[in-house]
Parts: structure tokens; sequence; C-alpha cells
């Protein structure tokens, strides 16, 4: 088991702090959903614990080993990131996109092994994007695309994978494959996944533990837990929208 821990962390921009005092574990073979209202700083802590932004304070550290100790190349091999609209180039194909996943372990030739290529292929399959493999980024619906853009971080072969909500513009219907994707990786491939969203009933559904910013105050436990404990009572503030716990689903009254 790897273990992702983050020691009284503060993070922010410049002279503005959004959060202090964070202290919590990623362990691998967990689904774990980060939830907030907008722009209280979801976006803002994966980049931090990505290493993507600067933190203010505190400590980060995998396998008890900080990550200012870790090589880029070395870090690339621990954690895969997914961002919000993120920006590749459209003419890629599926497999140009995916196989940049294996960057880290290709030679300066960026030359893929047999092995490499069985590994991608079997991705590919697991992913749900084999029989698209050849298509263009451009023809692809925003589900496909985000399930190539989270095939490449799973070919990176990372133990650590942080997405930034990754249901975004996704129906439904795609929005519950995508998670019961996330969980089969964390089940079956024993991968960490940390992802934020606004999709609660999903996440609440399907993730086994939750991160939940809120009102000043940072929330990390088994989401049973936090059910339990009442912290969705009042997660909207009015009484025109109530928490079922039994259904794990949030009711219009």
């Amino acid at each position: 088991m790897n273990v992702f821990k983050v020691e009284n962390l503060e993070i922010g921009y410049k002279n503005k702090s959004l959060f202090n005092n964070l202290n919590f574990e990623l362990k691998t073979g967990v689904l774990t959903s980060l939830l907030g209202s907008n722009g209280i700083g979801k976006s803002t802590l994966l980049k931090t614990i990505s290493g993507l932004l600067a933190k203010k304070n505190g400590a980060i550290s995998i396998d008890g080993k900080q990550l200012n100790q870790f090589t880029n190349a070395d870090f690339a091999k621990m954690v895969s990131v997914v961002l919000t609209n993120e920006n590749v180039n459209k003419d890629l194909t599926v497999f140009e996109l995916v196989k940049l996943g294996r960057q880290p372990y290709t030679n300066w030739l960026d030359q893929l092994t047999t092995d490499d290529l069985l590994f991608i292929d079997q991705v590919l399959i697991d992913c749900e994007i084999k029989s698209l493999q050849n298509l263009k980024l451009a023809q692809l619906s925003d589900g496909q695309l985000q399930r190539s853009l989270i095939a490449r971080a799973v070919v990176q072969n990372t133990p650590f994978i942080f997405l930034d909500e990754p249901s975004t513009h996704l129906d439904l219907y795609h929005k519950m494959r995508l998670f019961k994707l996330l969980k089969r990786l964390c089940e079956e491939k024993n991968k960490c996944i940390l992802f934020s969203t606004h999709d609660l009933d999903l996440a609440l559904q399907l993730s086994d533990e939750i991160m939940l910013l809120k009102d000043e105050k940072f929330y990390h436990n088994s989401t049973q837990n936090l059910i339990n404990e009442g912290v969705f009572d009042r997660f909207f503030d009015t009484d025109a929208i109530v928490f079922d716990k039994e259904r794990k689903q949030f009711i219009v009254q």
C-alpha cells in the first residue's frame, strides 16, 4: 500500500490563504471524492498536492518522502493528473494521446517497447476506448475525451491519480459510467483516485471516502461516517433541499 500524506498544509495564492492546517492521508485502493462549492478551493488543493502550485505552508509526502525530494521523472511515476478543460492537441489520435502517459518510462528517443504497447492496449480495453484508438480527439464526444485523458493517466502507471472535475459537461449516463470506471480502477488496479466533483449523489453512492471543503472547515472520512455524523444534513443551508441518509441522495422538498 502506498500512502500520500498531507500535514498542516496551507493553500492559496500570493497574499490570500484559502485553507490552512489541512491534514489527511490517501491510500491506494480507495476512491475519494472532493466536494465543495465553486471557488472554495478544490482545484487549488488538487494543484497544490500535484506539485503544480506552490504550497504556502505544511508538508506533503509519499511513503515518507517529501515531494521536494522527488525528481520530476520520479514524481511522474507516482502521481498523474487530469485537469479541467485540459489544453490538448485535438489533432492527436486517441492512441497518440494515451501513449504520452508512458513518457516517464521511455528512453530519450521515446521508443515504446512491446511491453509498453501491450500495457497501453490493455488500458484502452479497461477504459472502454479500444474502438476509438484511431480517431482524432476532435472527433470525440466529451465523455470519450474524458475517458481518453483518464486512460493516459492510467498508462502513466502511478499509484495516485488526481482528477479535477472529470464529470463536467457529461450527461447523467456518462457520468455514471465514468464514476464506475474510477471505482473499478481503484478496486481492480489498486489505484488511489482523488477527484473533485459537483455530482453529489453519485459521489456519495460510489466513493469510499469523501473530502469536503465547507464554511472554512475541512472534513475527511469514510462516506458512511460523514453521513452518520450529519455532515450533509444542512449541506445547502436551506429547508428546500433535504438529505436522505438511507438513499444517500438529496431530495427537493
